[in-house]
């Protein structure tokens, strides 16, 4: 005992003795708390554990000798051979992995011993294999009965550490006492067998390419010894938890199930037999669960499904194909039956073996009863319904359609099927009108002006109507507006009735040569629409038309080729006119249009159509006549609120355009007619904009909230008009998309953007805007691959943005769009998100990159608690799906710190940097 404790004083330096009991006592306590993980694991798991406690217990109790070693000093240079030493360490794994397993593999005092003679045994031989390992100039004995001591402390330590490790007591000292005993084992048995050792010096020189270095072994021990401890501290502290939740959540589902009493639930075996019983099942079905646990539970079925082997189908079904669903009649305990909704769902192991099946049954016999009184009371109704010689159909609040007639469906001639309850009136009129036309796109616009107009007089309580159709078919509509906003309508159909009273109105309101609307029907129609603009507070546009130089034709042609004109011309207006407009003959070559509008661009269309179908050239019996009008325009209430005042101010209006040399269209108010003449003087301008070089780019930057670093630019698109100066875009865009030239526009401004900023010497995006006209264009995708070969941007680095009323007109395709331009690499944002649509079926259904939240938020953020809570909504919404967030208009301190707060992703704004043009030296300073 004095030698050992003279080796440890006097050859061992104490801060490393110190050190190498802190490890071994380390992972002393990770191979026990390892062990006690695999003694609760079973198959895999188990093994796992028992290699994880070998290799890091076996690692940490041969850093232990090693770091011993470096402590011990013998008066001699020494080194460390790296195949023995290694050798060592592999013994020091398997001797542990090798206690850890017989100890799981036997029961009480063998497991100890057999474990304990393991551990102890091959950690002498680890010590001295580590021994053998060192290089020291001179020779090294051992004392035989040191060494034999040593190995019997080591395995007399280690029993008894195995034997401790099995006690139930949480207590502090019953916790760490194996841990104690065999860290004493493992220090005894090191210091025991250093006791023993004679080394003798002599003259003979190492050569170091063939050892390791003590400072070496000595840093690498240390790392790789904690970091092994800690990763297997680590996982048995995961699987710790992991258990704690996971035997938490199976005891709150047991309470849960068995509380449980409007469902039965409960489990089967493989074979059909009832293995557990839950209250609700108790109480819909009357047994106990010691009365029907074991029982197969074909005896909730009658004889009759018995014996066509229903409950053996059922089975078979959900084993198969997972699960089985469906209703029928069960039976109690007393007999009686109930309408029972059934699920039954197979139950897999981790091996995919079937271990039994779920059951969840609910008695439905309340619903059913309820369910086939309806269905009489239906049926009775469905049969007063088909008798009856007139279309009838209910509609409710929400327009969605609640019941209809077989008459209903012939009268409009719907395709069989197409027609179902809970489907929208407006998609019941686009049904409607596709299985009777050619042109979709025609049957669309025709279907949504008829819904317009029908929805109009509905809601404004017109209780009859008759709807005429291109097949020449007549229908009368009556129409009663229900309590709840819902209404019913009967069709009765009048073709043959309505065509013979037509024959003869149709004489007395129509000019007789070109078959259009006379003088009388015209102000007819303009009071009729009059009436409708009041209630939608719409506008009418009443335009007066007269030919120019018409006399002439009859002057040196003769009236007979004036009428081919003039029937030449009304074709072309006919087929320029579209639903919901009217053009009409008054006498000569004086005609009239209206048409009721909501967008002035709309008129101007109007307008330009009646135009193109009246300038042109006219071939007749061989002479080639010039044709062309001037139009006058007045509009209501602006210019007048009767039909006459109306007229009237039109012809004035038209007199004015025919005696300008220039105008072929003036407006009734001057300030509209030079609003008209300054945007047809812009829209001309803008094809040739480009051509003239008048355009140029600023840029816009975005910065991270979090960290102030920029994260890209904005493109914004600045027109210097050659005679009127700078323009502000929201006086140009609209102009540009409504005659077209957004398309070449568009174009430039992207490969303008893509060339300037692939000449930055740096990666920031930009981002660009694409108008609604650019994104339904077919080949907008090849455009954009077109323009980054050309320019050599990266794609990563082009962001386009779009706004949500871009996608509404037609999402199939603006989603194809977006997919190919997605798959050259280009992201894509939602611009001025919050504002108009701005759906969630939107955000789920296309694939965005960025939100943009409208910058009308930032204005009212810091006085408005409801823009506040909105900004907030909108950025959680942003971090539930993944999609960054930029606010754009943030202009204070203030707005910044509550993006801040608020965890906004970027922002851009006049705080943190104003458009400007950007220059290669100039890219950096634009924030």
């Amino acid at each position: 005992m004095f030698t050992v404790l003279t080796c440890v004083t006097q050859q061992h330096n104490l801060a490393l003795v110190g050190l190498a009991g802190l490890i071994c006592f380390l992972a002393s306590h990770c191979a026990m708390v390892l062990l006690h993980r695999a003694t609760s694991s079973e198959g895999a798991a188990r093994w796992v554990w028992i290699a994880t406690a070998g290799a890091a217990g076996g690692f940490g109790i041969w850093a232990t000798h090693f770091v011993a070693m470096l402590a011990y000093d013998p008066g001699v240079v020494v080194g460390y051979r790296a195949g023995l030493t290694l050798v060592s360490l592999l013994v020091a794994i398997v001797a542990t992995s090798a206690a850890v397993a017989a100890k799981m593999a036997y029961t009480r005092w063998v497991a100890n011993i057999l474990a304990g003679v393991l551990f102890g045994a091959g950690i002498g031989s680890m010590h001295f294999a580590g021994m053998l390992a060192i290089e020291l100039p001179g020779d090294m004995s051992w004392d035989s009965r040191f060494v034999a001591a040593s190995v019997v402390l080591g395995i007399a330590f280690s029993i008894a550490a195995f034997r401790l490790s099995v006690r139930r007591d949480r207590s502090v000292v019953s916790r760490f006492a194996p841990t104690l005993v065999l860290t004493l084992g493992v220090v005894a048995l090191h210091f025991t067998a250093m006791a023993g050792v004679t080394v003798t010096p002599d003259a003979a020189a190492l050569d170091p390419s063939t050892l390791l270095s003590p400072e070496v072994m000595a840093v690498t021990i240390a790392a790789v010894t904690f970091s092994l401890l800690a990763a297997g501290f680590a996982a048995a502290m995961f699987a710790v938890h992991s258990e704690v939740k996971t035997a938490k959540a199976e005891r709150n589902f047991k309470l849960l199930i068995e509380g449980v009493t409007d469902y039965a639930i409960y489990m089967l075996d493989p074979d059909g037999k009832v293995s557990n019983w839950n209250a609700g099942a108790e109480r819909i079905k009357g047994y106990t669960a010691d009365e029907i646990v074991g029982k197969d539970f074909s005896l909730f079925y009658s004889d009759e499904d018995r014996s066509k082997g229903s409950p053996q189908r059922a089975l078979e079904i959900a084993r198969t194909d997972g699960k089985f669903e469906a209703q029928g009649w069960r039976y109690r305990k007393d007999g009686s039956s109930f309408w029972a909704h059934v699920v039954i769902d197979a139950i897999h192991d981790e091996a995919g073996e079937l271990i039994g099946y779920a059951k969840i049954t609910k008695d439905n016999s309340k619903q059913k009863a309820d369910a086939d009184r309806i269905e009489e009371v239906s049926r009775n109704l469905d049969a007063a319904l088909e008798n009856m010689g007139q279309g009838i159909c209910m509609f409710g609040g929400d327009e969605r359609l609640l019941l209809c007639n077989q008459r209903y469906l012939e009268i409009f001639r719907f395709p069989e099927g197409s027609v179902r309850p809970g489907m929208q009136y407006r998609q019941i009129v686009e049904i409607g009108y596709s299985a009777r036309a050619e042109d979709p796109a025609e049957a669309s616009m025709q279907a949504e002006a008829h819904y317009a107009r029908n929805m109009a007089l509905i809601r404004a309580g017109a209780g009859s109507a008759v709807h005429k159709y291109p097949s020449g078919t007549s229908i009368q509509q009556k129409v009663n507006i229900l309590q709840n906003g819902g209404w019913v309508v009967t069709f009765e159909d009048i073709t043959d009735r309505v065509k013979s009273e037509e024959q003869v109105a149709f004489l007395a309101t129509h000019d007789a040569l070109t078959g259009l609307p006379n003088r009388l029907q015209f102000g007819e129609r303009v009071s009729e629409e009059l009436m409708v603009a009041e209630r939608v507070r719409g506008k009418v546009a009443v335009i007066g038309i007269d030919l120019d130089k018409f006399k002439e034709v009859n002057d040196q042609h003769g009236h007979g080729v004036g009428d081919m004109v003039l029937v030449e011309l009304t074709r072309r207006l006919g087929e320029a006119r579209q639903e919901g407009e009217l053009i009409a003959r008054f006498g000569g070559d004086e005609f009239s249009a209206t048409k009721r509008f909501d967008d002035l661009s709309a008129l101007h269309d109007f307008i330009a159509r009646l135009e193109g179908a009246l300038a042109g050239v006219i071939s007749v019996d061989g002479f080639e006549i010039k044709t062309g009008a001037s139009l006058g325009v007045a509009i209501y209430p602006g210019d007048a609120e009767s039909v006459d005042g109306l007229l009237a101010n039109a012809d004035l209006a038209m007199y004015r355009a025919k005696q300008s040399l220039l105008q072929k269209v003036c407006f009734y108010e001057a300030a509209m007619d030079e609003t008209a003449r300054r945007r047809r003087a812009l829209a001309n301008d803008l094809w040739a904009c480009i051509d003239r070089d008048e355009l140029h780019l600023h840029y816009q930057v975005q910065k991270s909230v979090r960290t102030g670093e920029i994260t890209g630019y904005e493109v914004l698109l600045r027109w210097r008009h050659h005679e009127l100066g700078n323009i502000p875009p929201m006086d140009f865009i609209g102009l540009a998309e409504e005659c077209g030239a957004i398309l070449p526009i568009g174009e430039w401004v992207l490969r303008e953007a893509c060339r300037e900023a692939a000449s930055w010497n740096n990666s920031y995006k930009i981002a660009v805007n694409l108008s609604p006209i650019q994104l339904g264009h077919a080949d907008m995708a090849t455009v954009i691959a077109g323009i980054l070969s050309e320019t050599g941007l990266n794609p990563r680095r082009l962001e386009i943005e779009i706004t949500e009323s871009s996608i509404i007109v037609d999402k199939d395709k603006a989603l194809r769009t977006m997919r190919q331009i997605k798959a050259l690499g280009v992201s894509i944002a939602i611009d001025d998100f919050g504002t108009g649509y701005s759906s969630l079926e939107t955000l789920r259904a296309f694939p965005f990159d960025k939100i943009k939240l409208d910058k009308s938020f930032m204005a009212e953020v810091e006085s408005s608690p409801q823009s506040k809570a909105i900004v907030r909504a909108i950025l959680a919404l942003g971090r539930s799906l993944e999609v960054p967030v930029l606010a754009e208009g943030v202009e204070t301190q203030a707005q910044l710190d509550t993006l801040f707060e608020e965890q906004c992703d970027e922002a851009q704004g006049y705080l943190l940097g104003r458009p400007q043009a950007m220059r290669e030296a100039g890219v950096e300073k634009a924030a």
